[in-house]
């Protein structure tokens, strides 16, 4: 579980600065200069250490790059506030093939449940896409600091959320099925 954090953090690595930069300096140009020589550090460090980048770290990195360019070319920061809806629909397009949470689970739920996974990975795709629209509509306001709440608040809150209910619904139906097996 550790290494999924790992990853995620140094796939949005450069997102994350310029969250905290923001929330800390309330500078928006400042947060996007350093998140986009964070995100050029990152890639050489990898390439001296000769470390193997995955796709989302680069499609991270060159988003970071070329929203954030934008951002200071116009100086609206909308372009940078828009880049976590390009990942959620990314993932949640991804996410809308069959079938594809199975591997993610242990055995007993993919064996026991596999129709309530595989309705449950679309609803995570149904999820993803909804947060996207979500940052879309708040980074189109232009206010960063509700952008903030939303992205490191709401968006965050509601996938803790939905991992619960289904953590729960998972456990309840596998429990039902096994017992019904059994009389």
């Amino acid at each position: 579980m550790k290494d999924v954090f790992v990853k995620l953090g140094t796939d949005f690595l450069s997102t994350i600065v310029f969250i905290a930069l923001y929330l800390i300096t309330g500078n928006v140009v400042l947060a996007t200069v350093v998140a986009i020589a964070g995100a050029v550090v990152q890639l050489i460090h990898a390439r001296i250490k000769g470390l193997q980048l995955g796709f989302m770290t680069y499609a991270s990195l060159a988003l970071v790059i070329v929203l954030g360019s934008a951002t200071l070319l116009t100086d609206d920061p909308r372009f940078v506030l828009a880049k976590p809806s390009i990942a959620h629909f990314a993932i949640g397009a991804i996410m809308l093939k069959r079938g594809w949470m199975l591997r993610y689970v242990p055995p007993i739920v993919a064996q026991t449940i596999p129709e309530y996974v595989t309705f449950a990975g679309y609803a995570w795709a149904a999820l993803m896409i909804a947060l996207g629209a979500g940052t879309i509509a708040v980074a189109a306001t232009g206010d960063m600091k509700l952008w903030a709440i939303y992205v490191s608040v709401v968006a965050i809150g509601a996938k803790v959320a939905a991992f619960a209910v289904q953590y729960v619904a998972f456990r309840l139906l596998v429990t039902s099925r096994l017992r019904a097996a059994r009389a």
